[in-house]
This record gives C-alpha cells, structure tokens and sequence, in this order.
C-alpha cells in the first residue's frame, strides 16, 4: 500500500477554481489515495459486518457546472451503489477530513432504521463515544458533537428520520485538516479502523429486520 496520509494541499483542491481543473487536481490526487484506502478496508469491513462489502469511489460524474465541494470513498453491501443502503464512508471536505456511518434520504429503510434507535436509545446514546459527531445532512460540513447533545435532542433527529423524507443520519469522526495525524499513516488507518468498530452497533440497527 503506497497510501501515506493526507496532506494540505489535498485539502487545498477544494479551493480550485472551476469544474474542469479541480475535478482533474481531485483525480490525480485524492482520488487514488481513497482508492487505496477503500482496497484496504473492504476486506476489514466484510470481516466486522460478517457480509460481503464492495467499494464505491466518488466520481462526481454528473457535475457540469459546479465543481465539487467534498469528496469520499464508501462501502456498501451492493455492487451496485451505496445510497440506497446502510454504509461506512472517508471523505474529504476542505476543512476536515470525517469518517461516517451513514443513512442517508435515498434510503428505504430509514423509518425502520429510526425505530430500533428509539428502541435502543440508552445503549446508542451512551456507548457513542463522547468525541464523536453526528450530522443531519450529508451535503454539508456542519456536525453535531455528541457531547453536547442531550438524550431528547437525539430523539429529536431520530423522529425526524422517521417522519421526513429527505431527512438523514450520520454519525462517526471529523478530523480537522491541520491534525498531524492525517500525515501519519498507521496512526490514521488504526483510527478509521477503530471508528468503524465503534460504529457497527450502528450498521447492526440498521440492518435488524424486526
């Protein structure tokens, strides 16, 4: 594995003018490294979920005009894509780098999802690390720490989940882009690595069939 970390000028891509020469500066350097971080976890992931996991690279293909803000690497239990399903993401937006468990609005399943986090609200909201964060729509940077939310104002998001359709959930670690930890390779992949792990009970909820 070539990948060494994230440097700032990966996080400078994202302050490129123009759709054309930052997707190109995008491909020819963060690209490849999520590449290679998805090679490296597909293998971790299927082991955790006990279920074969594929790996989706963000494109950006249907952009014409605006060029991309963030950028990720996803798994999902689907050859096909990621959207429509539970998933584990690392991306990049140009402040931070997160990594998530996410549900997002193509999801079908997220009133089902919603319910057993009503149901195990106890165990999800004290077994959550306190340093992790929590995001109500993938699109944007804003995140949510989780020790300054109380047990209602997590219902709160739950119950929306339920209720709305373009709502979402997303929770895992943001890792700011001047951390020296992104520059230090072992130090990251055992971080996203461990955040995973923190993350499955998550993935377990959202698969429950009952």
């Amino acid at each position: 594995m070539t990948f060494n970390g994230f440097n700032n000028q990966d996080f400078e891509v994202f302050h490129i003018q123009g759709l054309e020469p930052r997707m190109d500066k995008l491909k020819q350097t963060i690209s490849p490294k999520l590449e290679e971080i998805g090679k490296f976890f597909t293998p971790h992931l299927s082991t955790l979920l006990q279920e074969e996991i594929y790996v989706h690279v963000a494109k950006h293909a249907r952009r014409t005009t605006n060029p991309p803000t963030d950028t990720w690497v996803a798994w999902s239990t689907s050859k096909r894509g990621y959207k429509p399903h539970p998933h584990f993401q690392v991306g990049l937006w140009s402040t931070h780098l997160f990594v998530w468990f996410a549900l997002i609005y193509e999801a079908p399943n997220k009133r089902q999802f919603a319910e057993q986090l009503e149901k195990h609200i106890d165990e999800v909201f004290d077994k959550i690390p306190t340093h992790f964060v929590w995001s109500i729509d993938h699109t944007k940077p804003v995140v949510i720490p989780h020790e300054e939310l109380n047990k209602e104002q997590l219902l709160n998001m739950i119950d929306k989940l339920k209720k709305v359709k373009k709502a979402e959930i997303l929770c895992g670690i943001k890792i700011d882009r001047n951390d020296p930890i992104l520059e230090n390779k072992e130090a990251l992949l055992d971080t996203i690595g461990s955040t995973f792990e923190a993350l499955t009970p998550l993935y377990r909820l959202a698969v429950e069939k009952e």
